[in-house]
């Protein structure tokens, strides 16, 4: 990208990532935070080869996109609730 703009992948001898230069945004980051636009170009601030980043599901630097919630279930142990069940609670 250019010098001077946050990009993990910058050094003081440029660009780091393969090819030297890092890989456009995909359709699956539009809305995320973490993009920045340059010469009319839509990039990545934390990953430099997005598409890559969300063919094995979602991205987790993703700002836009909520992490399926897990529900817990509570583990009840079968003598406990023989013993509720028989005094009638």
């Amino acid at each position: 990208i250019k010098n001077g703009i946050e990009c993990s992948f910058m050094s003081k001898k440029g660009c780091t990532f393969t090819n030297n230069a890092c890989s456009p945004i995909v359709s699956q980051c539009e809305g995320c935070g973490y993009v920045m636009e340059f010469n009319g170009k839509s990039y990545c601030k934390t990953y430099a080869d997005p598409a890559m980043k969300w063919s094995f599901g979602s991205c987790n630097f993703a700002t836009h996109v909520e992490a399926p919630k897990v529900v817990e279930q509570k583990t009840v142990n079968p003598l406990k609730a023989s013993k509720r069940a028989s005094r009638g609670r």
